[in-house]
């Protein structure tokens, strides 16, 4: 069960490590620490983190030092909304590339099936993330469609600088547009999921289509609890319940029960014990009547909105 072969045949880990939001001088050890001490096979990485210059220079320790082979380690990147144009989607990815000292990427996302405006003080590492809102709040967007940027992606595959591509946060009508057209398949759709938002529905259909799915969140986004007074995920009494009875963390329960979904699992930590922690979810299974309990706590609930930012309800 450690790893879900995509439709280009390749053969993706099914637990990485997620790198969204990793503080600067952190993320880069945990990077090294999770390829060289807690087995880690699968980097979850995104320009628009603004972290892969630091973790392109753990990377490249990593390989020289002889401790892990490049070919071993699946690694993922994006392209963020401001580089849709035709035009600009190799430099984006010839960016990447550069920052995180490789040759190729083992998979290569479309963040969101949305374009905007270059803005290049979202290119400075580690700064805050400035939306481009109307004088009304409203994101400001560029006319590209993901036809134009669907078809720039292709071509990243035809000169090896990627061996798949696919998207991220697509909805299913999304998914099914892109298919009436793209001459190479997407081969993931990352998107949100945990218990409190299973979108089982839509992980069902990218199954019957051949698209692998990556559960991003998979703990409840625990970083945005704080801001806005969210429910906590690992402190559910019955994900806590059910951890006791294997002797394992909440966190373990939440990541267990993606795998168990068939589906990739990407949680982000900087901690080093929680890292490992969060490796040792292959020597227990979930009970059917476990599984039956977890599903009985969807609520639609999402912590990652882009209306709040955006004042667009991408996802209805």
């Amino acid at each position: 069960m450690d790893r879900i072969t995509l439709n280009t045949g390749a053969k993706m880990p099914v637990l990485g490590l997620g790198t969204w939001k990793s503080k600067p001088d952190a993320v880069g050890k945990a990077v090294e620490y999770a390829l060289c001490d807690a087995s880690y096979d699968h980097m979850d990485c995104a320009s628009i983190y603004r972290n892969e210059d630091e973790i392109g220079r753990s990377l490249k320790k990593v390989f020289e030092s002889g401790k892990r082979k490049r070919e071993e380690i699946f690694i993922t990147s994006k392209l963020w909304n401001t580089d849709h144009k035709k035009n600009a989607v190799k430099i984006a990815c010839e960016a990447t590339l550069t920052d995180l000292n490789l040759d190729y990427l083992d998979l290569y996302l479309m963040h969101w099936g949305i374009a905007i405006p270059p803005n290049e003080k979202n290119r400075e590492p580690y700064g805050r993330l400035e939306e481009q809102l109307d004088e009304n709040g409203y994101l400001i967007t560029e006319e590209v469609t993901v036809m134009e940027t669907w078809e720039a992606m292709e071509e990243l595959v035809k000169l090896g600088l990627v061996r798949a591509i696919g998207v991220a946060n697509f909805t299913a009508p999304q998914l099914v547009d892109l298919l009436t057209y793209a001459k190479v398949r997407p081969a993931m759709n990352q998107i949100e999921l945990h218990p409190y938002l299973q979108q089982s529905r839509l992980v069902e259909f990218c199954k019957s289509q051949n698209i692998a799915v990556t559960a991003y969140s998979p703990l409840g986004s625990p970083g945005n609890y704080g801001e806005s007074g969210l429910p906590v995920l690992v402190e559910d009494e019955t994900i806590v319940e059910i951890g006791k009875n294997h002797s394992k963390s909440p966190a373990q329960v939440l990541i267990r029960w993606a795998i168990q979904r068939g589906t990739m699992v990407i949680p982000k930590s900087v901690t080093l014990e929680r890292i490992k922690e969060n490796s040792e979810v292959f020597d227990f299974e979930l009970s059917r009547d476990e599984l039956e309990k977890i599903a009985s706590l969807d609520r639609n609930l999402r912590f990652v909105d882009p209306y709040s930012w955006w004042k667009i309800p991408y996802f209805g």
